[in-house]
C-alpha cells in the first residue's frame, strides 16, 4: 500500500545534518559553531528553522550553547544519552555502523537475564499469563520467522513490563527502535534463536514459578545463540570494511 510522503522540515534536515557531521566527527568536541547569521546562510536555511535545529542538537547533549550564544560542540560519548543510540547505528550513506551494532548486540546479551530474573522475582499473575500466551502464539507460528521475529519481540517487552524497571524499560525502548532500524536484516541470522521454542517456554515458566536462577540462566542461554550469530556476521562484515573512525 502507498502512504503519503511526510515532507521534511528545514530544521530536521538542519540537525540531521549537524548531528551526523558531530557523530561521525568532522565536528570534533570543542569546535565553535559559526554565529547563527553565518550558519543560516551557509546552511540556505532562516534563523528560526536554524534555533529549533540548535536546540535538539542541545538537547541531545550534541552542542553547548553557552553565554554570548557562542555553540560550541560536545563530546557526545561523554555527555549523550541512550536517546542517541538508534542515531548513531547508520553513516550519513546509509551504511550501518558495524561497531556500533556489535554494541547493542552485547548490551542486548548483558540486559535479557537480568530481565528475566527480575520478572520471576516481581510478575503478577496477569503478566505471568501474558508471557505465557505469546510463547503459545510462538509455537502456533507454523515456523514464520518474519512472525516469530514479531512475537519475539512482544515476548521481550512483556518481560521488561513484568521485571518492574524503569530504568530497563527505557533502556529496552532504545534498543527495540535501535533493532528496528536493521529487523529485516536479522531474520535468518536469527532463525536458530528464533526456533527455540523450547527454550522461550522455559523461560516464561521459570517466570511463572517465581525460579529467578532458572530464568536468568535460560535468558542468557538463548540470547547468546542470536548474539553469537550476529557478531559472526558483522566481525565478516567489519573484515570487508576499510578501518575508520570508531567515533
Amino acid at each position: 500500500m502507498l502512504t503519503p510522503v511526510r515532507r521534511r522540515s528545514l530544521s530536521d534536515s538542519v540537525f540531521e545534518q549537524l548531528r551526523d557531521q558531530i557523530v561521525s566527527g568532522q565536528l570534533g568536541p570543542g569546535t565553535a559553531l559559526p554565529p547563527e547569521r553565518t550558519l543560516s546562510e551557509m546552511l540556505g536555511v532562516n534563523r528560526g528553522a536554524l534555533r529549533e535545529a540548535l536546540k535538539r542538537l542541545e538537547q541531545a547533549q550534541l552542542v553547548e550553547v553557552q553565554h554570548g550564544g557562542h555553540t560550541l560542540v560536545r563530546d557526545y560519548l561523554a555527555s549523550g544519552g541512550l536517546d542517541l543510540l538508534s542515531e548513531l547505528l547508520f553513516e550519513p550513506n546509509g551504511e550501518v555502523r558495524l561497531h556500533v551494532a556489535k554494541s547493542v548486540i552485547e548490551m542486548r546479551s548483558a540486559l535479557a537475564p537480568d530481565l528475566a530474573r527480575l520478572a520471576a522475582l516481581r510478575a503478577d499473575e496477569r503478566e505471568k499469563q501474558a508471557i505465557l500466551q505469546i510463547v503459545l502464539r510462538m509455537e502456533n507460528a507454523d515456523d514464520d520467522l518474519a512472525t516469530l521475529q514479531r512475537l519475539a519481540m512482544e515476548f521481550w517487552s512483556a518481560v521488561v513490563e513484568a521485571s518492574d524497571n524503569v530504568a530497563y524499560r527505557l533502556a529496552y525502548n532504545t534498543l527495540g527502535r535501535t533493532y528496528g532500524k536493521i529487523f529485516e536484516l536479522l531474520t535468518q541470522v536469527l532463525a536458530e534463536e528464533l526456533r527455540d521454542l523450547a527454550a522461550y517456554r522455559a523461560i516464561a515458566k521459570a517466570i511463572e514459578k517465581g525460579d529467578t536462577a532458572k530464568a536468568e540462566r535460560r535468558a542468557s542461554e538463548l540470547v547468546q545463540k542470536g548474539g553469537e550469530k550476529m557478531l559472526e556476521v558483522l566481525e565478516a562484515l567489519e573484515g570487508l570494511s576499510p578501518k575508520g573512525d570508531r567515533r
